[in-house]
């Protein structure tokens, strides 16, 4: 078996769109209030139906209280509440959460001072994750420089012509990198014994696929990471290469790239978008110089194709923008600093669009 590789953590902090300009430095959630987050539903409840979504207001709760508490109360097990994506703990969020129709009588029960059922539609299907269009934000960044104004201003117009790096959040990693490691573990158990193989599923079979499915997903967004910064320092985020596999915005269709003249302007005029691996079999690879870019990447965290193939039911694999352009991203001044409004696709990070402004990372999860 190959060593186990060990991330370059001091990669982490990936190249910046607006490294040349200064920051505003400051100060991000300091209270709850200061990051609100509010889903973009893919679509409205039907208003008929075995389901009921709720509209529900959290502040400073995380995921999993939530859960327990709507578990609780209601009676129900956990894999009976559909949820679009998971919400931060230290924010004021709305979001919908599904739950059968029967425990409708309950629902003055859920209103504590930190939850509460902002309104109930029936539906006919159980939210499933990624059912959502996007996360619309309200973020007051506290402490800024005195020019703070000017200077993002700045920063927001070079965002806005030329899209944001759709990083994945640091947090998406786990303290001090804890959930990528194991990612990347089980990813370079690929040359082991059938031995280590069966004690692998073993341990699926004995309750942890949900913890694997998370660790895995770490290690595709890092290495989705080392794809997307090499790029930008390379200075090829606004080019597209033959062989990139590019994303129609309009519909999210997927085809490679074999006519630059053509498909330049539309990348230009952002009709569509390269896209980055998140590796996996059923992901849709590049040619050419792409996919030397990415087999590099692959090489370097000394993992193989074949690893995905192994955990194929938990890392299907699957494409994602290199870019996002932030939807009707203003800011303004307030007494307390900055307060940043925008909003953004599903799966994008907040954080990582306040990091071009901040210089730092901050600590959400979106």
């Amino acid at each position: 078996m190959n060593d186990e590789p060990q991330p370059d953590f001091s990669a982490m902090n990936w190249p910046l769109l607006t490294a040349d300009l200064p920051g505003i430095a400051g100060t991000l959630k300091a209270q709850p209030a200061d990051f609100e987050v509010e889903e973009i539903p893919a679509y409205p409840p039907s208003g008929d139906g075995e389901h009921l979504f709720l509209w529900i207001e959290k502040r400073g709760v995380s995921a999993d209280e939530l859960t327990r508490h709507l578990s609780s109360l209601l009676d129900i097990s956990p894999g009976d509440l559909g949820t679009a994506g998971l919400k931060d703990k230290h924010a004021v969020t709305r979001q919908f959460v599904s739950v059968p129709r029967r425990i409708e009588p309950l629902l003055p029960s859920l209103n504590t001072d930190n939850i509460r059922v902002l309104s109930s539609t029936p539906h006919k299907n159980k939210l499933r994750t990624g059912h959502l269009h996007g996360n619309r934000f309200r973020v007051l960044v506290r402490n800024v420089e005195p020019d703070a104004l000017a200077k993002a201003t700045v920063i927001a117009d070079r965002v806005r012509l030329s899209g944001l790096p759709n990083y994945f959040g640091s947090q998406r990693f786990g303290n001090n990198g804890s959930t990528l490691k194991q990612g990347l573990s089980l990813l370079s158990e690929t040359g082991a014994s059938s031995e280590q193989s069966r004690k692998s599923r073993d341990r699926h079979r004995s309750g942890r696929r949900f913890l694997h499915r998370l660790a895995l997903s770490a290690a595709q967004s890092w290495l989705f990471n080392q794809v997307l910064a090499e790029r930008l320092r390379d200075g090829l985020l606004d080019r597209v290469l033959l062989g990139d596999v590019m994303q129609v915005c309009a519909t999210g269709g997927l085809f490679i790239a074999q006519d630059l003249a053509a498909e330049q302007p539309r990348f230009d005029t952002h009709e569509t978008v390269m896209t980055g691996p998140m590796f996996g079999p059923k992901m849709k690879p590049t040619t050419d110089e792409p996919a030397t870019r990415e087999q590099r990447v692959l090489d370097a965290a000394q993992l193989s194709p074949d690893a995905f193939r192994r955990y194929g039911h938990l890392t299907d694999g699957t494409r994602r923008p290199l870019l996002v352009r932030p939807d009707d991203l203003q800011i303004s001044a307030v007494p307390d600093g900055l307060l940043f409004e925008f909003a953004l696709p599903s799966g994008s990070y907040a954080t990582v669009l306040l990091r071009e402004f901040m210089k730092a990372d901050g600590a959400a999860d979106e």
